[in-house]
């Protein structure tokens, strides 16, 4: 599915650096409305796109951002989490900024429909997206993370249709610092 992927026209509609971040707003985990723009004004956010909760590696990801998200608040940065899955199973998976859409990674060109195979391989597995999404579509964001300034231009753009391989925390650490305004 990787290859595939890869290989797709999936690469050419997936944002990258330089391109305008689209403005959102979803609601969080708690029920309150978080809109990229919103969280723009306080300093740059940092936008990840996760596969969902039954996804080893996206929570590896999401703990090692919680584990460093001291050091986001210190240079003003946000970090909003997204993913498909519905909210009542998002929650046992993101405690805050958890927000639920594959509309807002559509806006990011990161959505894909899996095949055949992997939508047999998941129901085997007890993995059954429409279930967890709330959606009849067998559909994922490509996980991606970015790194948005305040002007919403894209400073980092991570996006890799392998789910295994990910963007280093310390990348986006080094990232929002760089970003810091000088008088802050």
């Amino acid at each position: 599915m990787v290859a595939t992927l890869r290989e797709s026209a999936l690469s050419s509609t997936m944002l990258g650096t330089g391109d305008r971040a689209p403005d959102f707003e979803l609601p969080s985990i708690s029920g309150e409305k978080v809109s990229l723009a919103e969280r723009l004004q306080g300093g740059p956010a940092v936008v990840t796109f996760y596969r969902g909760g039954w996804c080893s590696f996206c929570n590896l990801e999401l703990r090692a951002y919680e584990r460093i998200y001291t050091e986001f608040e210190k240079v003003g940065a946000s970090l909003l989490a997204i993913s498909p899955e519905r909210p009542d199973h998002g929650v046992s998976t993101a405690e805050s900024n958890g927000l639920s859409d594959n509309r807002i990674a559509r806006l990011f060109g990161l959505v894909f429909e899996l095949p055949p195979a992997v939508i047999a391989y998941s129901k085997d597995k007890n993995v059954d997206l429409t279930e967890i999404n709330g959606a009849d579509r067998w559909e994922l964001p490509v996980p991606a993370t970015y790194v948005i300034d305040r002007d919403q231009i894209i400073v980092v753009a991570d996006a890799n249709p392998d789910y295994t391989v990910r963007l280093e925390p310390s990348d986006v650490l080094e990232a929002l610092t760089s970003l810091r305004q000088p008088d802050s």
